[in-house]
């Protein structure tokens, strides 16, 4: 396809159509010059392809497909080599179905556990979701199909998620919100980026030319096209300006003819319309110069990957010795759960799955009763299912009560309204281990719930919304065909309370203020040393693993240079099985307020037993920074930087140091109304600063602080020089007895912001 020929040979009607879509999931083509339809559907970990009745909420059918561990469990597996793997299945079934962009990865922040729609999201860590979610794209992609990254970017809610305006410091912006997207896009570089409903700071995504274009297209380098969130469109023709390229669905014509109304009478410059249009027209022939017609896959096959993936997700958040289960005792299985599992979330990721594995579908030979326990319609304590649940309890040797959130609990397009499980479920596992102490509570769900229980059980496995194989999966890992490598993505608080956004979510009508800042997660939990009830990076597993040999390859450096870390992991236990290592950096000395730590690296390693194998990271100058304001870029303060391995944010296990030395100095501008001790932080400046200084003496020996008993007191030195530091410059007059004049001190800031500035 000539796309430059094609554009010159277009109408401006053609041009400005082009711009939405042709109905719920087709872009527009142009018969009379060749250029075909091509459709997009739903994604992100499976495909919702919609032909008839389409809605955007997954309220009606679509073709059946594979559904695939939702965005929640698969960051959990901290494997960005196995989401990879899953993502070209899905490319794989997008060519079979003629489906040219599948939207996802959804790739917002967890800011707060009640988002409705966290069950789609990766972590609340950026560093891990970017991750995650570049390494998804890279899979899609390699079949010849298109991503669309979404939802750009901070929509962290659900609540009046197409009003809401996300009130976010710049730093805060970068360090947290912006990151995520950063790697996605550098490292998969998606076909098309998906902005999000909500206003940044007061603009709409789909209006904010900072983000689309100044950011998203000249700092990242993406060169795909954006396409709105359904319905999120808001004045069409600045919205082009800014960098929105495609509406969906179709508006019925009304925002193509404004876009021709505005090249008409000269409020839109044509050129823009062509840039535009050349990148739809890009992304059509990417599609149909990848196109492989006749294209086929196994569902089957494919199932089979979804129970692979879903096995290698989940958490062992608690083993007292309960797991691996016994192939040869009779168990329990108690909860609706093991029958009917809940395994994706609500709203337009909802698959219509081909085939559904339930734990007692996948039971085989297993010695196993069931009891439904609880019924999902409603909340309601039901004293028979107990009972029932009760006497299977007691006459089995274990019992394992599939028990989380149902349908109802959360969803796209609302968000929780409190952290805990059905009354109705808590209620079952109090009667359960009041009669069987050997218990072992099976999760589903798509985001933290409240624990109350956690004491009483043996055995906690969180195994998310685990896709349709979750039941096969499940077992799997409770019988030990496969050894649970899982950590968490995110912190689990004891309540909801504990949560740093908490006083702020879901905010005030549309003023969404972030004003936890940059303390998100554990970065907020691990800073406050809160308790939780399992912090991020945590998940046990049925073997043990033992770190040594921790190595950098410098001990100093500059921040322009990277640093190669190389540490040991070892399989001290009896079985095969896979460890998560966790690389965090503190910075030591900051004058920022910072974390106590950050992820800058993680590696899952496959161990047999007795084999030892070596993790090698690769630093560079991001690992080490901060978002300045001041500059407008990352930047690094010389200092020490502690090097930190970890089995999680709180079980820090090898450490070292090393000192970085900054390249950049921040320019800075002293006035008056500076303070004394900032100006002293800069030894150039103290050297100018010499012959005012000389004419104050610190120290106890003046009139009012004659002595260390003086009438002062104690600590009278520290306490005036103290002072000293915290006076702004302007006060050094009132202070001299008259040896210092005003010229004398602009004098003196004249030659330090000549040098700083």
């Amino acid at each position: 396809m000539n796309v430059k020929e094609l554009i010159s040979q277009m109408t401006l009607e053609e041009k400005a159509g082009l711009c939405s879509g042709s109905d719920f999931w087709h872009l527009k083509g142009v018969e009379r010059l060749g250029i075909p339809e091509i459709m997009v559907s739903d994604g992100p970990h499976g495909l919702r392809k919609q032909d008839l009745e389409a809605d955007h909420l997954g309220i009606n059918n679509s073709i059946k497909a594979v559904c695939f561990p939702t965005g929640a469990a698969l960051a959990c597996s901290f494997d960005t080599a196995l989401i990879q793997e899953m993502g070209a299945a899905l490319g794989e079934e997008c060519q079979a179905e003629g489906v040219a962009v599948i939207l996802g990865p959804g790739n917002n922040i967890k800011r707060s556990p009640l988002c409705g729609r966290n069950f789609e999201y990766f972590s609340e860590d950026p560093y891990l979701a970017g991750m995650m979610a570049g390494h998804h794209i890279l899979g899609v992609q390699s079949q010849g199909i298109g991503t669309s990254l979404k939802h750009f970017a901070a929509n962290s809610q659900e609540d009046r998620r197409m009003t809401a305006d996300s009130q976010i410091d710049e730093r805060t912006l970068r360090e947290i919100y912006l990151t995520n997207f950063e790697l996605a896009v550098k490292i998969g570089k998606p076909w098309t980026v998906m902005c999000s409903y909500n206003k940044v700071n007061g603009t709409y995504a789909a209006d904010n030319h900072r983000l689309l274009t100044e950011i998203l297209r000249d700092e990242w380098g993406f060169d795909g096209i954006v396409v709105s969130d359904w319905g999120a469109v808001n004045e069409r023709v600045p919205g082009l300006k800014a960098g929105m390229d495609l509406e969906m669905p179709a508006s019925g014509g009304v925002n193509d003819a404004l876009i021709v109304q505005a090249v008409q009478d000269g409020t839109l410059d044509e050129k823009v319309l062509d840039t535009t249009v050349e990148r739809i027209l890009t992304l059509i022939d990417r599609y149909l110069s990848h196109k492989k017609p006749g294209a086929s896959y196994s569902k089957e096959a494919h199932h089979q990957l979804a129970r692979k993936i879903a096995g290698q997700c989940m958490v062992l958040l608690k083993n007292d010795g309960i797991l691996p289960l016994d192939k040869k005792a009779k168990v329990a299985f108690i909860g609706k759960f093991a029958q009917a599992p809940r395994y994706q979330g609500g709203g337009s990721s909802h698959i219509n799955s081909f085939r559904v594995e339930s734990a007692m579908d996948a039971k085989g030979d297993l010695d196993v009763i069931y009891a439904p326990g609880y019924d999902t319609a409603a909340d309601v304590v039901d004293e028979a299912l107990i009972a029932e649940a009760v006497e299977a309890a007691r006459t089995a040797q274990v019992a394992v009560l599939f028990v989380g959130l149902p349908d109802a609990f959360e969803s796209e397009g609302f968000d929780r309204k409190h952290m805990d499980m059905p009354a109705c479920q808590n209620a079952l596992i109090d009667a359960v281990t009041a009669v069987q102490p050997n218990t072992v509570v099976v999760l589903h769900h798509g985001s933290p719930v409240t624990m109350p229980w956690a004491d009483k059980v043996r055995g906690i496995l969180d195994v998310y919304l685990g896709g349709q194989a979750v039941g096969a999966a499940t077992l799997d890992v409770l019988y030990g065909d496969v050894n649970p490598s899982g950590k968490l993505a995110e912190s689990v608080p004891y309540q909801v309370e504990d949560n740093p956004s908490y006083l702020f979510y879901p905010g005030e009508v549309d003023d969404v203020p972030y004003r936890e800042g940059v303390f998100v997660g554990y970065r907020y939990y691990d800073a406050k040393k809160m308790p939780v009830r399992y912090p991020f990076g945590y998940g046990l597993s049925y073997t043990t693993f033992e770190y040594s040999g921790l190595t950098l390859d410098k001990k100093e450096m500059e921040d322009t240079d990277t640093l190669t870390v190389r540490v040991k992991v070892k399989n001290t236990g009896s079985r095969a099985g896979k460890e998560t290592v966790q690389l965090y950096v503190r910075d030591c000395q900051s004058t920022m307020r910072r974390p106590d730590k950050e992820l800058k690296g993680f590696a899952k390693v496959e161990l047999a037993p007795g084999e030892e194998k070596e993790a090698v990271f690769t630093l560079d100058k991001r690992a080490f920074a901060y978002y300045s304001t001041r500059i407008q870029d990352w930047h690094v303060e010389t200092g020490d930087f502690a090097i930190l391995i970890g089995r999680s944010s709180r079980d820090i296990v090898l450490e070292d140091t090393v000192r970085v030395r900054s390249t950049r100095r921040l320019p800075v501008t002293f006035t008056m109304t500076s303070t004394v001790g900032d100006m002293l932080q800069y030894p150039e400046a103290v050297e100018m600063m010499q012959d005012i200084l000389s004419a104050y003496k610190l120290g106890s020996n003046d009139d009012n602080a004659d002595s260390e008993n003086g009438t002062l007191g104690e600590g009278t030195a520290e306490m005036m020089e103290a002072m000293f530091r915290n006076m702004p410059v302007r006060s050094l007059l009132s202070f001299s007895g008259g040896t210092v004049d005003r010229a004398m001190l602009q004098e003196m800031l004249d030659k330090i912001n000549a040098v700083l500035g």
